[in-house]
């Protein structure tokens, strides 16, 4: 039963992930590239803001509840505003270097285009975000134990897993978002990826009421999704054409560098 649960939860949380991965990145070279160093930007965005939390929880009065779970809501925060930043600093380094490597290149086009940037660092920090989610709670579920014995809720793992694959798959279509934000100036959609992203967090404290945290994450993931679309350039007609498969370029495995 153990590990059923352990695949089960481990491809609910990455499987959707994974198989975007297999199928527009992995057979090109520099989109891989480009996805692992995504990765580590998340990476140092959560060191830091683990290292200013770990500073704080030791010059604080470790006895009084009421502070410990301010700070905990003060450590959420932050590592959203780091993750956001270092987001706009990847935005920033990717510019400089898809610039570098236009001058680099024998044809006109960019080799890769800022919305496949867009898509390919989004997928790299929901991936790092994920696995740090995840790990730890994929890893109890082999056992030994039995979850809710003692009157808790059982769904734990899989409400886990599916907090997990939202927040995977929200970390891409705020990338998206937010490089076409960047890109066109609209600070204010910059400003709606951080305050949605700020909410997603948050509502993890409504566990282990966990549909007052799915739910909300689930219709936030739809319509994040829905503004991704259109801000990468799809449309109803093209939308259509796609999952008829008529439209060939609108596969990102197939997609000119605009």
């Amino acid at each position: 039963m153990t590990a059923s649960v352990f695949f089960g939860c481990t491809f609910i949380a990455f499987g959707p992930a994974i198989a975007l991965f297999l199928f527009t990145i992995a057979r090109e070279p520099l989109r891989v590239i480009f996805l692992i160093a995504g990765a580590f930007f998340w990476l140092v965005s959560l060191l830091l803001s683990s290292l200013v939390w770990f500073i704080s929880v030791q010059i604080s009065n470790k006895d009084s509840a009421v502070q410990q779970k301010g700070l905990l809501i003060f450590g959420v925060v932050l590592s959203v505003l780091l993750q956001e930043t270092f987001r706009f600093a990847y935005y920033k380094l990717l510019k400089k270097a898809n610039e570098g490597l236009l001058t680099l290149s024998q044809e006109e086009t960019m080799p890769i285009s800022i919305r496949q940037l867009a898509y390919v660092s989004g997928l790299g920090f929901g991936f790092m975000s994920g696995a740090f989610s995840v790990v730890n709670i994929l890893a109890d579920s082999v056992g030994p134990g039995t979850v809710g014995i003692h009157g808790d809720s059982q769904h734990y793992f899989l409400s886990s897993a599916f907090m997990t694959m939202a927040i995977i798959l929200l970390h891409m279509f705020w990338g998206v978002v937010f490089f076409d934000a960047c890109e066109k100036q609209r600070w204010w959609a910059v400003a709606a990826v951080v305050v949605s992203h700020l909410i997603v967090s948050c509502l993890t404290f409504q566990n282990p009421e966990y549909v007052a945290s799915l739910v909300p994450t689930y219709i936030i993931l739809f319509l994040m999704g829905v503004w991704a679309f259109y801000s990468a350039g799809g449309s109803l007609r093209n939308l259509k054409l796609c999952l008829t498969c008529k439209d060939k370029d609108f596969l990102l495995a197939n997609h000119r560098p605009r």
